[in-house]
């Protein structure tokens, strides 16, 4: 086992090789290829998710925990797990945010907001380092005004060709009450797989102020292709959607 020990040794020491000189045409190519090819042997999954409200300026907090599945038609389902805080909050606002989610994953909306040629637009801006992986950062704006869609900045790695992070605003103001909204969703690669780890977003609002909301993703459980123990995946496996 010695040589296997002194051989991965090497490899974590090694530096991450430079990301190939490509067109923004060849690497969104290649990102919904890469991604294509993990669907068609990505099963299914469940998970946990961990919600956080917090509005200072209210005093208002509340934290959920819920279980999620996806089936083999994108639809997802939702169990709360836990749940603290303002009841208002968990009703209202989070409750909320897991009935449209669940509602547009019935409708099979996912398809009409992936990040695709289809939807978006895309530039290249540069090559980045991002947890010791090459990326390519592009920047992308959709062609149809969704609050499901984003405008801003994708991070796609250079080895699998799967978005990594995502950066930037909902392409519709959800409402006039609000004057600006930010979101960052990071994925991280679990086996074969990118899936989502976090997702934390912020919003100014008129009157309320300044609200943080953040989503941790957690336990995943992966589905065997034969046993199919558990719903299949229909999204883009942390790489062609911003949900």
């Amino acid at each position: 086992m010695l040589p296997s020990l002194v051989l991965l040794t090497f490899m974590e020491g090694s530096p991450a090789p430079a990301p190939l000189e490509l067109t923004v045409a060849d690497i969104v190519d290649r990102m919904v290829q890469a991604d294509s090819e993990r669907l068609a042997v990505f099963s299914g999954y469940t998970a946990m998710r961990r919600y956080n409200f917090d509005n200072k300026k209210l005093n208002k907090h509340a934290e959920m925990t819920v279980r999620v599945a996806c089936n083999s038609t994108g639809a997802k389902t939702f169990e709360v797990v836990t749940e603290s805080g303002s009841g208002f909050v968990r009703s209202r606002i989070i409750g909320r945010m897991i009935d449209a989610e669940r509602e547009a994953s019935e409708k099979g909306e996912q398809q009409q907001t992936r990040i695709i040629p289809k939807n978006y637009n895309f530039r290249l801006l540069r090559t980045d380092m991002l947890e010791g992986r090459p990326q390519y950062v592009l920047e992308i704006s959709p062609k149809t005004r969704n609050p499901y869609m984003v405008r801003g900045h994708i991070w796609v790695d250079a080895q699998d060709f799967a978005i990594t992070r995502i950066e930037g605003s909902p392409a519709k103001n959800p409402s006039f009450w609000i004057r600006s909204v930010g979101v960052v969703h990071r994925y991280e690669r679990i086996g074969k797989f990118w899936l989502p780890v976090s997702n934390q977003s912020h919003a100014e609002a008129r009157i309320f102020g300044l609200t943080e909301v953040s989503i941790d993703y957690f336990d995943y459980f992966i589905t065997d292709a034969h046993t199919k123990t558990s719903p299949d995946l229909n999204i883009g496996v942390g790489a062609v959607t911003a949900h």
